[in-house]
């Protein structure tokens, strides 16, 4: 063989294997493609099962620029002159999805809401997901579409996040974490301390409504009800009460425990009383009649979508109307009161003329409902 021949064919086989280092580039830059109808443990074990998996759910719903660098963390840039509020929370309810809500939309509103009335302006969530080994993939698209809905809708992004597979029998089938960051503009401070006797108490729309429909959503109560959970962002809600109501003193999501342990909490650190009027809460007809049916005291029944505020009383009427003007504040009502006594106590004022102590619940006699 000649030199010209031998570097001829050097050549050919050198494009040859040139073409084929392409192939295998362009194939590996493919997008991962998940073929599979049910969670494996491989989705949990870090190679081309778990890519596939993180691809084709969760950057295909939440996508962002944030979120499409999958560093281990996202790098963010509030506003300068701002604070940070941050915030998380872990979703184990039963069932996943049930009337009005799934858990996914709880995974975002909970953690926005939780920022919320902070005062804060919710802008970034992360979200990890603990998948129990045989999920559906198609149920658990759904819950994340559910979640991408519910952050648009709240105006935040999901930016960075983690997916866990655990053995089969070892979860209820899925549990979600969202942590939140958001920023709280200069100058605006809420807390008990701020709290004084003469303030009004208000609730941003009826409750009772998601405890009670997951409670029936379980099937386990011979009740039939059209009741929907309230699970809902409340940010823009709290963003008019605050634009109309600069001086309001402190607010808390009246989830677990509902409206009434939240006024227990906030009689307890501020060493006030909060009396509350049974005739101005709002709660539907349907929640009150399976409450009455169940023995269940409403204000202890957990809400989604509300929350508990306490407002000055030269604020309070444009605090109402501010809220009253938001879609899903229609409902809003002021319930009650701050006063100097007795210390530390919450008092309701009843629809006969009399009035009973609101104390902490002992124990949970509730089932788990976030």
């Amino acid at each position: 063989m000649t030199s010209s021949e031998a570097g001829t064919r050097a050549a050919t086989s050198a494009e040859r294997e040139g073409r084929v280092l392409e192939r295998i580039d362009a194939f590996r830059k493919r997008r991962p493609r998940l073929l599979d109808d049910v969670v494996t443990m491989a989705h949990g074990a870090g190679g081309k099962s778990s890519a596939a998996l993180v691809d084709a759910v969760f950057v295909e719903a939440f996508r962002n620029p944030e979120l499409e660098q999958l560093g281990d963390a996202a790098v963010l840039a509030p506003t300068a002159g701002e604070r940070l509020a941050f915030s998380t929370d872990s979703y184990v309810v039963q069932p996943l999805m049930f009337p009005g809500g799934s858990i996914g939309h709880l995974a975002v509103h909970g953690t926005v809401n939780d920022l919320a009335v902070t005062g804060a302006k919710p802008r970034w969530l992360s979200a990890a997901f603990v998948i129990e080994e045989g999920f559906d993939i198609g149920r658990l698209r759904r819950i994340v579409e559910d979640m991408s809905e519910s952050a648009a809708m709240a105006g935040v992004c999901i930016v960075t996040g983690d997916t866990k597979v655990v053995g089969n029998g070892a979860a209820d089938g899925l549990y979600i974490n969202t942590a939140g960051v958001g920023t709280i503009p200069e100058g605006r401070r809420l807390g008990p301390d701020n709290v004084r006797a003469g303030d009004r108490i208000l609730v941003s729309g009826t409750i009772g409504e998601h405890g009670m429909a997951v409670m029936l959503a379980r099937g386990e109560l011979a009740i039939e009800a059209d009741i929907e959970s309230d699970t809902a962002p409340v940010n823009r809600l709290v963003d008019a009460m605050l634009t109309a109501a600069p001086s309001t003193r402190w607010m808390r999501d009246a989830t677990r425990g509902g409206v009434g342990t939240v006024c227990n909490e906030l009689a307890h650190t501020t060493g006030l009383a909060i009396v509350l009027d049974e005739e101005c809460l709002p709660v539907q007809p349907q929640v009150l009649g399976a409450c009455d049916m169940l023995g269940i005291d409403p204000l202890y029944v957990a809400n989604e979508g509300k929350f508990v505020a306490v407002v000055a009383p030269d604020e309070t009427d444009a605090a109402l109307a501010a809220l009253q003007s938001v879609t899903g504040g229609a409902q809003a009502a002021v319930i009650g009161e701050v006063m100097a006594e007795p210390e530390g106590i919450v008092a309701l004022r009843t629809s006969f003329g009399g009035s009973r102590i609101v104390d902490m619940l002992v124990g949970d006699p509730l089932p788990r409902i976030c």
